[in-house]
């Protein structure tokens, strides 16, 4: 009895500890995300399925040097290119961000959409989308940034579902396990196609500034200048970030695991949306696992959608010297406030502006992983910045680590750019 009450105490504690990192984690894996790594699964069945053991150490050597640039400045990542480089570079950042965001934000909306009308058959998907939309953005204004911070991180938990469906069916764990720990590569562009979303999907951009800024909010005032209190916040924030992006991997691994086991194996190959997903699941594994992936997908979208549109946000208003901050009441921000909400508008506006969600979340995903190495070239350069850093850039193991995801990713674009353009 009193090991059962000690463990639920450090259970309880631990829980408290997470933040940032776990929302960063979890949002990774929003609906355009899940729709990536279902179709991977769908496709080439467990052949991808070691990508998600290998996107651990990248995502949380990733987001850490993101952590840390917010914690020892006390500043966003927009704010500090802003500060420290050529204001080129800072519009470059902008024009190659918030225009994905946008659609990102907009495909995920949809789809949210597209879930809830599958739970309720009797709303029209437009509806559910705006009914969810004006919800996250009458919470994200009426609610202070701890208490959000605390219902996003039970929103996380949803996401746990996905650990469920892959089971509901029998299972060949031998072959799992081999297609886990030894890497498939095919030689073709569909499948360099596929890598590089899934690369987008769960490294995307957005989570480099939503981790950078989300620390800054978090951070205690006495934490900048105490150096004891913020080498405490130092290993908080990388048990953090180390458990989010652990969770993040997880469910890409079980969505992979679902859709190359229950899909593939049947011949299921494509899938164009969420609605295919799940209503594919169904007659293969069950009412349960249908209920279960639409239930995950909602969750998510809770979760993503305000991440994104505030990332927006941070983005425009550090880059333009505007007050911006979630801890701020709505009259102490409007225009933060303001561009979060036409962030969401243009999302549920996707509808009528006959933008396909599917094409919509292809491009973003596509985009990220295009982006992603010339931002993560930019957060290696600003995390060994003296003038930045101070004592606290990198050492050289974060270094030759950075520069191996830096090279990995460079060498999928190289690959990908030869089936597009040469061969």
């Amino acid at each position: 009895m009193k090991s059962n009450f000690r463990f639920l105490h450090q259970a309880k504690r631990f829980w408290k500890t997470l933040g940032p990192g776990l929302i960063t984690g979890a949002s990774d894996d929003d609906p355009s995300a899940i729709t990536t790594f279902s179709q991977a699964g769908a496709s080439y069945g467990l052949k991808t399925l070691w990508m998600a053991v290998l996107a651990y150490p990248i995502l949380a050597i990733i987001q850490e040097m993101c952590a840390l640039i917010g914690i020892v400045t006390g500043k966003g990542l927009t704010s500090v290119v802003k500060q420290y480089y050529p204001r080129w570079l800072l519009y470059t950042l902008i024009l190659l961000t918030c225009p994905a965001f946008l659609l990102n934000i907009g495909a995920d909306i949809a789809l949210l959409g597209e879930a809830g009308n599958l739970l309720f058959p009797g709303i029209p998907s437009i509806y559910c989308s705006i009914g969810f939309t004006l919800l996250l953005f009458v919470l994200i204004l009426l609610l202070p940034y701890s208490k959000l911070v605390h219902i996003m991180k039970f929103v996380c938990l949803v996401l746990l579902v996905y650990l469920i469906v892959p089971f509901l069916t029998p299972q060949k764990i031998k072959f799992i396990f081999s297609n886990t720990i030894i890497p498939s590569f095919l030689w073709d562009k569909d499948f360099i196609l596929i890598v590089t979303g899934l690369i987008g999907a769960i490294i995307s951009p957005y989570l480099f500034f939503w981790q950078a800024s989300s620390e800054v909010e978090a951070l205690e005032p006495a934490a900048l200048g105490n150096p004891v209190i913020k080498r405490f916040t130092f290993l908080l924030m990388r048990k953090d970030i180390l458990s989010g992006a652990f969770f993040a991997v997880l469910i890409m691994y079980f969505i992979i695991l679902t859709t190359g086991t229950i899909l593939h194996d049947h011949g299921i190959r494509n899938i164009n949306n969420i609605r295919d997903a799940a209503a594919a699941l169904r007659p293969l594994a069950g009412n349960l696992s249908w209920l279960l992936f639409s239930v995950g997908v909602i969750g998510t979208g809770f979760l993503i959608i305000p991440v994104l549109s505030v990332t927006i946000s941070y983005i425009l208003m550090e880059a333009f010297d505007f007050k911006a901050g979630l801890s701020k009441k709505p009259g102490e921000a409007r225009l933060f406030y303001f561009v979060i909400g036409i962030s969401m508008c243009f999302g549920v506006a996707m509808h009528w502006l006959h933008i396909s969600s599917v094409r919509a979340l292809l491009l973003t995903t596509i985009l990220y992983g295009i982006t992603a190495p010339l931002l993560i070239g930019i957060i290696l350069h600003v995390a060994n910045n003296n003038k930045v850093m101070g004592q606290y850039r990198n050492n050289r193991k974060s270094n030759i680590s950075g520069i191996l995801i830096l090279s990995l990713m460079l060498t999928n674009l190289l690959a990908l750019g030869y089936f597009m353009f040469i061969r």
